[in-house]
C-alpha cells in the first residue's frame, strides 16, 4: 500500500514538472524504505526560515555544480512554483549576481563559498544570513545546500545522469554557466 502511494507521488511529480524520475522509480522498486527516507530529507528545509529567493539561489547554485540539465530544471521549476520571480530565476541560472537581488545573491554566494570550502568568504556570509533570518535561516540555507546535492548525486551514481541541456525559465532557454565554484 505504501509503495503504491509513493509510486503515485513520484508520478505526480513527473507530470507536474515534466521530469523524468526513472531513478526514483528504481529506488522504489529496490527499496521503498530507503526511498521514503531519502525523499523525507528534502522536507528538512524550513522554507519559511529565509526568503524564497535566498533558498532558491542556494539550491540552484548547488545543483548547477552537480548537474547541468534536468535537476537544474526541476529546481528552477519548483522555485517558480513557490513564487520566485522569473527574472530572479534567470539571473540565478546565468550567475548574474547583480540582477538577482540582495537575498538571492546572498544565497548564491553562500552556497558557492561553502561548496568551495572557502570559509574566509562563507563565514561573513553566514553572519549576514544569521543577522537577516537568525539561526533558523542559517540552518535552512545549510540544509538547502545539502539536500540540493543529494538528488543529482544519487541520480548519476545510479546511472541515470543526462547530458547537459538548456534550462527554461518563463519560456526562455538559458545556457547554464560553467560548473565551477
Amino acid at each position: 500500500m505504501l509503495k503504491l502511494l509513493l509510486v503515485q507521488q513520484v508520478s505526480k511529480l513527473e507530470q507536474r514538472f515534466d521530469y523524468d524520475a526513472a531513478y526514483m522509480h528504481q529506488m522504489l522498486e529496490v527499496s521503498p524504505g530507503a526511498f521514503l527516507k531519502f525523499s523525507i530529507l528534502t522536507g528538512l528545509v524550513d522554507r519559511n526560515a529565509a526568503s524564497p529567493e535566498a533558498i532558491a539561489a542556494a539550491r540552484i547554485a548547488t545543483t548547477l555544480l552537480e548537474d547541468c540539465g534536468p535537476c537544474v530544471q526541476i529546481s528552477v521549476d519548483m522555485a517558480a512554483a513557490e513564487g520566485v520571480d522569473p527574472e530572479i530565476l534567470k539571473a540565478i541560472v546565468l550567475g548574474n549576481e547583480e540582477a538577482m537581488g540582495d537575498d538571492a545573491a546572498l544565497g548564491w554566494r553562500f552556497a558557492r563559498a561553502c561548496l568551495a570550502r572557502d570559509m574566509e568568504l562563507a563565514d561573513p556570509l553566514r553572519d549576514e544570513i544569521e543577522a537577516r533570518w537568525g539561526d533558523r535561516g542559517v540552518l535552512a540555507m545549510s540544509l538547502a545546500i545539502t539536500t540540493a546535492r543529494m538528488y543529482p548525486t544519487v541520480k548519476y551514481a545510479m546511472g541515470f545522469g543526462k547530458a547537459c541541456s538548456r534550462v527554461m525559465v518563463a519560456g526562455e532557454a538559458l545556457a547554464t554557466p560553467e560548473r565551477t565554484v
